[in-house]
């Protein structure tokens, strides 16, 4: 819901309930029944917070949660959290249909799995990676011709 997730932003952006009502230009007491559940922000408000903690307004307004569980933070803008994925035993795992239709992503796709030893694990289309590896091969021959 909207009030956990104003609660979640607010604490980590370490805003008291103050600072971030005088960035929406509000009183302390009516966000603070936004966070209660009293009452909610109009439209316009709820642009000013999304724009305030760095997410959009879409993720501002929704909870999600991971396998049901838990409440996870809304992700800053541009960034998404689509839930978790299980590998099966013999290492496999499945997209999410939401994540593969946002990427265009087909059967018989490959995708370069890219892997940092503290971060984890990421998957980039191959073509994607490929184009980006010939544009800095090129930037590098000029650099070295200079």
């Amino acid at each position: 819901m909207l009030k956990d997730n104003l609660i979640m932003l607010r604490k980590i952006n370490g805003y008291s309930q103050e600072e971030i009502a005088d960035k929406v230009g509000i009183s302390r007491q009516a966000y603070a029944k936004w966070e209660n559940g009293v009452t909610v922000p109009d439209i316009e408000k709820c642009m000013l917070l999304a724009e305030a903690y760095g997410v959009n307004l879409d993720s501002l307004v929704k909870t999600t949660t991971l396998d049901g569980r838990e409440v996870i933070p809304p992700p800053p803008d541009g960034k998404n959290i689509f839930g978790s994925v299980t590998i099966n035993e013999r290492g496999q795992l499945v997209i999410p249909k939401e994540v593969r239709e946002k990427f265009g992503l087909t059967g018989g796709q490959r995708l370069i799995v890219l892997t940092d030893d503290i971060e984890g694990i990421a998957l980039i289309p191959a073509e994607m990676f490929e184009k980006k590896m010939q544009n800095a091969l090129k930037l590098a021959s000029v650099l070295k011709d200079e």
